[in-house]
């Protein structure tokens, strides 16, 4: 765990907030936040993209009776969002189609451009009902969004919003920025780049229980070689590994639901949920600064803490390793008698 400013290791994001796959009651919403704040969590990340700024206006709704030195903001830029309206399900959204159909019904435009960047930080400020963020991210410039046309839409953000924020992290107005991707190979090209430096990266589902190979290659050591945060965004995989059935977004195949059921007995033979096993295996890496769940229902965020907070034997790890459950060389949360990491 790094000495960071996100207060903690666990954050809260807000994407279900959004209505993401369901339309959740705004009593339920502002209730959420209110557990999170309530169950010690300071650190609350949204964006534009949930819900057409749904999200947002219920965050900063809810944010708006906390003393704004007492948390840590960060949102995102990469989509405006315009008065115009439209349908919801008709939104062209790559692999995530039909994510938000319960959201607001404001037109969203995709814009990585330097205006954009900062029309978007603008409107953001109104719907948070703040004057200041500590993160933004530039949001989904990969190919879940993009498909062919990713480095095409990488390359406005590098010539337009890279440049933008770096001034702002330069003049103190933010505290730091990077990419909020649900792919690896946008942060491994971000992290080498000479002209801006981005620090911190919001990976979404690449580093889970069930999908974090490919992230071990090459971005967790580049990101601790380059003292770059990374913040686990999507800790369940969409949810199927907290009692849900989505997975990337989309209903979990009979294969992925098998892999989590073998998981599911291998934690229940040690008396632990699932949720601690992921929350605790995202945070076993060096390279991670803190891990942020989404939720929309006031239950989940104490569970969160209990999975956090849960101690997981030593011999469940090592039957996930044998049974191929976790890649050979991935940290584990194991601790010796002297509390030493694995």
């Amino acid at each position: 765990m790094k000495d960071n400013i996100w207060q903690g290791k666990l954050g809260f994001g807000t994407a279900p907030l959004g209505n993401m796959f369901r339309d959740i009651p705004e009593a339920e919403a502002m209730a959420t936040v209110d557990a999170a704040w309530d169950n010690g969590i300071r650190y609350f990340d949204s964006a534009p993209f949930y819900g057409a700024g749904l999200a947002e206006i219920r965050l900063g709704e809810a944010l708006s009776k906390r003393r704004r030195d007492d948390y840590v903001l960060s949102t995102k830029v990469g989509r405006l969002i315009l008065d115009e309206l439209e349908d919801p399900a008709l939104r062209d959204l790559g692999e995530k189609g039909g994510l938000f159909e319960f959201g607001r019904k404001n037109k969203l435009v995709n814009d990585y451009s330097a205006d954009a960047t900062l029309r978007s930080i603008e409107q953001s400020l109104k719907r948070l009902q703040t004057d200041r963020l500590d993160i933004v991210y530039v949001h989904d410039i990969a190919q879940d969004f993009y498909g062919d046309e990713w480095l095409s839409q990488f390359e406005i953000a590098r010539t337009g919003a890279f440049r933008v924020l770096t001034q702002l992290r330069e003049e103190g107005v933010i505290k730091s920025w990077g990419l909020g991707v649900n792919r690896v190979e946008p942060i491994e090209i971000a992290l080498e780049l000479d002209e801006a430096k981005p620090d911190t990266f919001l990976l979404a589902g690449r580093y889970t229980l069930l999908d974090h190979e490919r992230a071990l290659q090459r971005l967790m050591p580049a990101a601790a070689e380059k003292n770059a945060n990374i913040i686990v965004g999507g800790p369940y995989s969409s949810g199927v590994l907290a009692g849900g059935t989505h997975f990337e977004y989309q209903k979990a195949s009979p294969e992925i639901l098998a892999k989590v059921e073998r998981m599911k007995n291998i934690a229940q033979n040690h008396q632990i949920s699932i949720k601690s096993a992921a929350l605790q295996f995202a945070l076993a890496n060096p390279a991670v600064a803190a891990v942020i769940p989404g939720a929309s229902r006031p239950e989940r965020i104490t569970e969160d803490q209990e999975a956090l907070n849960t101690v997981i034997p030593a011999a469940f790890w090592e039957e996930m390793r044998e049974q191929k459950l976790v890649a050979p060389h991935a940290p584990l949360p194991i601790h010796s008698e002297m509390g030493q990491h694995e």
